[in-house]
């Protein structure tokens, strides 16, 4: 079982509606596919904050839209953090022809698999963690995200 701490701190992300389930129903899809335990400290904010956690966490001076840092095993059952930025996750969604609420989901499976130790750096890697992403997407009835129309 997944637990969520949700701060939200950017009011564009309550066009949504309840962020609980949504988050909730995008943890559950990506535990079916990598299973794991414990709390979920989730944080939906604005693109200066995800650009100052960018920069602060990974040298990177630009915005970005989903930041996930994975805790200890000594703080279980924090699993660990994720960030989502509204403005940038809401024009990405845009240009890509997707829902928000959609997105939204893609990015907190994302970010959980980044919280167990999955990556995207190499080819391989990527490979998996994609793979993982597309099954727990097409798991609630959303699109492959990697394949263009």
């Amino acid at each position: 079982m997944i637990d969520i701490d949700l701060i939200v701190e950017d009011d564009g992300w309550d066009a949504l509606g309840d962020l609980e389930i949504l988050s909730q129903r995008a943890f559950d899809a990506g535990r079916s596919v990598a299973r794991a335990d414990g709390t979920i400290s989730l944080l939906l904010t604005d693109d200066p904050v995800l650009k100052q956690l960018n920069k602060d966490f990974r040298g990177i001076d630009k915005v970005t839209d989903v930041l996930s840092f994975p805790a200890l095993p000594m703080d279980r059952p924090l699993l660990g953090d994720i960030a989502v930025g509204y403005g940038i996750s809401a024009r990405d969604a845009a240009l890509q022809g997707k829902t928000l609420a959609d997105h939204l989901t893609h990015l907190l499976i994302h970010g959980y698999l980044h919280l167990l130790g999955h990556d995207h750096m190499q080819p391989d890697e990527a490979e998996i963690m994609e793979t993982l992403e597309i099954a727990a997407l097409a798991s609630l009835g959303i699109a492959n995200p990697y394949e263009s129309d």
